[in-house]
């Protein structure tokens, strides 16, 4: 094998593929990234028990066709003090040397044989637009779990709607629910998913992710085109100009939102989004560990006064804000966790409808005056504690 390219492209796609190589592994082959370089193009591909990640690189000029198997994390460091401009690659005798500019590296290869082959990817359910899906996952990922002993927790509810063309992504830790939804593209409904064979046109679906791993697959896919969704009995995959990954579901699934979500008659607060974010940020800086943030609306002034701290140490700040349904209300937060759900928005004001102290209290965006739209896209529900505050 031998081949020559840009440092840039093979930094790029060696540091995209050793995304899922694991940290330690009992397998040595398993810390391995396995480069293939056939007709014009060079492929870099790893993976372990959880999930696999395939790139294609074209801008290879391929002198010598073949496969290595080598240490990717000793591959992606050289790869990032490797110097600028072409830099060759060829495996002579039992090494893979690296060489550019005067510098050379040479790593030992691994046994070929013992390199398991890739999962395929499952069946190709539709698309999504590349940046909505990075940012919707980013919205709801906030609110899942990091409790291991709760797996199911930890993930990201994917669930797709044939009937409507709707996503829906979904996380929670039991403390707060972020729902977000958005439009896809079913394969066969007409859209260019790069479906093959395996697609199925028109089918939902309805499978749990690890949040961590699909944060990570939704940033790493790019900012434009659409992504492939592709799903499985045990697996999910995700393929984009280039780039395809898959990842091992996770047993069981979430509970339904819906009838958290139905609040009967609450009171419904707007407040600026950017004014509230730096309040709570302010007022937080006197929270005493996870001591809350009391956020208390008036209708008589047009005001939300916020909160926190306890005896000498207090904090306060008065803002602008709508109340309806109600003359006043008092709520509580997490201040980690309101800061968290106020960040996942991205609308210049935001609707807070609320049962009152203890109960649940739903933020959404309002967005532009006169355009709200019920259900709104993104919807994230918070636990209100008792304030502590007079």
């Amino acid at each position: 094998m031998e081949f020559r390219i840009e440092r840039s492209a093979l930094a790029e796609a060696v540091a995209w593929a050793a995304r899922v190589l694991p940290v330690r592994s009992p397998v040595p082959v398993l810390g391995g990234l396995l480069l293939d370089a056939e007709g014009g193009r060079l492929r870099v591909s790893g993976l372990d028990y959880e999930a696999s990640a395939r790139i294609d690189v074209e801008a290879a000029e391929i002198l010598r066709p073949g496969k290595v198997l080598v240490m990717g994390r000793r591959l992606l460091d050289i790869c990032k003090v490797l110097p600028e401009g072409a830099v060759e690659c060829a495996v002579e005798g039992s090494r893979f040397t690296v060489s550019g500019d005067g510098a050379r590296f040479g790593l030992s290869v691994l046994p070929l044989d013992d390199y398991p082959a890739l999962p395929p990817l499952p069946r190709v359910r539709g698309a999504v637009e590349a940046a909505e899906f990075a940012a919707a996952v980013a919205d709801v990922a906030v609110a899942a779990g990091r409790d291991d002993t709760l797996p199911a927790l930890t993930g990201i509810r994917l669930g797709l709607d044939a009937g409507t063309g709707t996503m829906t992504l979904a996380a929670t830790d039991r403390y707060r629910f972020a729902v977000r939804t958005l439009p896809w593209k079913a394969a066969g409904a007409g859209a260019d998913t790069g479906a093959g064979e395996g697609s199925e046109a028109g089918e939902s679906a309805d499978v749990l992710v690890s949040a961590p791993r699909l944060t990570e697959i939704a940033r790493s896919l790019g900012r434009s085109g659409l992504v492939s969704v592709a799903l499985g009995a045990g697996s999910a995959g995700f393929e984009h100009a280039g780039m395809r990954t898959t990842v091992r579901l996770l047993d069981g699934r979430l509970p339904r939102h819906d009838k958290l979500f139905a609040m009967e008659d609450p009171a419904v607060a707007v407040v600026d989004r950017a004014r509230l974010v730096e309040a709570v940020k302010r007022v937080s800086v006197v929270a005493d560990g996870d001591g809350p943030v009391q956020l208390a609306f008036s209708a008589d002034d047009n005001s939300v006064h916020l909160q926190a701290g306890y005896e000498d140490d207090v904090a306060s700040q008065r803002l602008p804000a709508t109340l309806e349904g109600a003359r006043e209300m008092t709520v509580a937060f997490n201040p980690a966790y309101l800061a968290d759900a106020l960040a996942s928005f991205d609308e210049p004001s935001l609707r807070l409808l609320m049962m009152g102290a203890g109960q649940r209290a739903m933020i959404t965006g309002e967005g532009e005056p006169g355009r709200y739209v019920s259900p709104p896209r993104h919807r994230h529900l918070l636990m209100s504690v008792k304030p502590p505050l007079a």
